[in-house]
């Protein structure tokens, strides 16, 4: 699977964008970045933790992928990491069980997406785990 998804960065220039490329590397999922005329690729064990590492690095010059990889509330089950490459991820609500229904694509965009930091995320995903739900 060699797949591309065009995504708009936020914090960087009007309709700035970034290409993502994704290689099924059989046991890795390796991903490439290009933007601004730069070249980033990490390897991961699935797709989300490698747009998690790419973020880190888009963090220093200041711009987050605008997909629901990179908002608040979007998070990988451990069964969609392992099972589906971490292609999918599940929008949550604090004190609500995740749903078939909130699951989104790692990759895409919506209205409803929230630019976030990594470490943003990560925070709202144990506060996400902590939480009682009804």
């Amino acid at each position: 699977m060699d797949e591309q998804h065009r995504i708009r960065l936020i914090g960087g220039h009007d309709e700035e964008t970034a290409l993502f490329t994704l290689f099924d590397d059989g046991d890795v999922c390796r991903l490439r970045c290009e933007y601004r005329h730069k070249t980033v690729e990490r390897t991961a064990s699935d797709f989300f933790q490698a747009l998690c590492d790419i973020r880190s690095l888009l963090a220093e010059d200041g711009v987050i992928p605008f997909c629901y990889g990179a908002s608040l509330n979007v998070y990988p089950s451990g069964m969609a990491r392992d099972m589906g490459q971490g292609l999918k991820a599940y929008k949550m609500t604090v004190g609500q069980h995740a749903k078939m229904s909130d699951l989104v694509e790692t990759f895409a965009s919506g209205p409803d997406v929230i630019p976030a930091s990594v470490a943003a995320q990560e925070r709202f995903f144990r506060d996400w785990l902590a939480s009682p739900r009804s």
